[in-house]
């Protein structure tokens, strides 16, 4: 069995990962800010938790002690965070390369270096670190997750205009089975290739309509479906279609089937 260290392993993805890695036997500790309280929906009995800060490096040397690879599911989604990005990559790859890790996994965005958004500029500048590591990396690209349209949707609910962008499709990919492919990259064997980038996508393209409309059957949320430009960064990237890689399908899990499976939740 291998030992993992999970960072940012609270969060969507993270918490997949931890899941799926202890289901399989593997030696589990979670790097995050602050650990989360025992019987949370965020905390695993079987990991070992670990607050630590990427920005300063507080707390790292402790959780990737004995780790055989780090699996980085860090969002630094806004503000400090995500300004630090890159740096905090980097710190955090310098001290799993001090403690003998072999490999770092991280979680990144399809053609996050093609888009002039300010979250996607700071994944591709993490990507350009991975990229110059002195230990093994891969870096993991998804298409958006489902949870991403579905809480457009849900926000748009609650005023009964349900938002969808005019001329974008989605391929979007469930959060499992992103965390599926992290956790395939972190344990395959060793590659001749030192730094590695690949893709996988959600099971099929559609169009953000089409998903409104099952959004709304599934949930019986009410409200008018209102087709609305999106500008900037994020609108020309959608529009342009670089959210999509329909030759990479690696997800099995479609949108309707994971909403079924969250039907109350939702």
């Amino acid at each position: 069995m291998t030992t993992l260290c999970v960072a940012g392993g609270t969060g969507q993805a993270g918490r997949e990962v931890v899941r799926q890695a202890l289901d399989a036997g593997h030696t589990v500790s979670v790097l995050s800010r602050r650990v989360p309280p025992p019987g949370s929906a965020k905390h695993h009995d079987a990991a070992a938790y670990f607050a630590g800060d990427v920005t300063t490096g507080d707390g790292l040397a402790a959780a990737l002690a004995g780790a055989d690879v780090v699996i980085d599911c860090r969002e630094g989604r806004f503000g400090k965070p995500q300004k630090e990005f890159a740096d905090g990559g980097e710190r955090l790859l310098g001290v799993a390369h001090q403690a003998g890790v072999r490999r770092a996994v991280a979680l990144s965005i399809i053609n996050c270096d093609k888009s002039a958004h300010s979250y996607y500029v700071s994944k591709a500048a993490k990507e350009r670190v991975y990229a110059r590591a002195e230990l093994e990396t891969v870096v993991i690209r998804a298409t958006q997750f489902h949870s991403l349209v579905e809480m457009i949707f849900s926000a748009g609910a609650k005023i009964r205009l349900i938002p969808v962008f005019k001329g974008v499709r989605f391929q979007t990919i469930s959060p499992r089975e992103a965390a599926a492919a992290l956790l395939e990259a972190a344990l395959e064997p060793p590659s001749p290739e030192q730094h590695r980038v690949r893709t996988v996508g959600g099971p099929e393209v559609l169009a953000m309509k089409d998903m409104a409309a099952s959004w709304k059957a599934i949930t019986g949320a009410r409200g008018k479906v209102l087709e609305v430009p999106l500008p900037g960064a994020m609108g020309a990237y959608l529009r342009a279609g670089l959210n999509l890689m329909p030759e990479q399908r690696y997800g099995t899990e479609t949108f309707v089937s994971w909403l079924e499976k969250r039907r109350e939740t939702l």
